[in-house]
């Protein structure tokens, strides 16, 4: 039986869509097992690297079942990209969702948060700081898998490389409202250095501990809002 790790969920043959009945273990449908493969080897291996044969493989299922839904694998990769950049919006909004509410069922069709006050603005810094500082130094770490696609697919009209572009444009954007928020005008070029010192950080991280990248990521943010003001 094929097996793989991906993100704490062993996916394998025997795990087939289905309808649950209470108390019943969680089944994982073919589509989920082939993005939990891909999100396992993706990150280490690269994207050209890893053959769709290997994810089919690693998720347990025939090809037909993988090409049913995904065309191609470069389709899977926008997935994959889309879904991490689901995930990272969900983050932002779990910070400023009251206690003890879901973001989970949010109805995709939402906007984005947006952030409009200073207090949001800080509270949002401080955990972007935060969570690079974990996620770049994390067992495993290869990279921000938006600059690794980046860095794989390099012409302009790529579907992975738009799906790279647009998440880098949401990020961007809550940056400088982060930044409007605060009072610097004009604040998408301060923005941009953010994001430049973001993208720095997770590169850091392979030589340092999460706490020392949250504190040069606070400090040198700081330094950067105080510079725009």
């Amino acid at each position: 039986m094929t097996q793989v790790q991906a993100r704490g969920t062993v996916v394998s043959e025997s795990s087939v869509a289905q309808a649950e009945t209470p108390g019943a273990p969680v089944r994982i449908g073919a589509r989920q097992r082939i993005l939990d493969a891909a999100g396992a080897l993706f990150p280490a291996f690269g994207y050209r690297a890893v053959s769709a044969d290997r994810i089919i493989a690693a998720a347990g299922i025939t090809k037909v079942t993988f090409y049913r839904h995904f065309p191609t694998k470069d389709d899977l990769i926008v997935a994959y990209l889309d879904a991490e950049s689901a995930r990272a919006q969900e983050s932002v909004a779990r910070l400023f969702a009251p206690d003890g509410a879901s973001v989970a069922n949010a109805v995709p069709e939402e906007p984005p948060v947006r952030i409009v006050t200073a207090e949001q603005a800080e509270l949002f810094l401080s955990g972007f700081a935060r969570v690079i500082g974990v996620e770049s130094c994390r067992p495993g770490f290869r990279g921000c898998v938006f600059l690794n696609a980046a860095a794989e697919y390099a012409e302009p009209e790529h579907p992975i490389r738009r799906a790279v572009l647009t998440h880098r444009d949401w990020l961007l954007g809550t940056l400088a409202d982060a930044v409007r928020a605060l009072g610097i005008a004009p604040a998408e070029p301060v923005a941009r250095q953010l994001l430049m010192l973001r993208d720095g950080a997770m590169f850091a991280g392979y030589l340092d501990t999460p706490e020392e990248i949250e504190t040069q990521l606070r400090t040198a943010g700081r330094a950067i809002l105080r510079a725009g003001t």
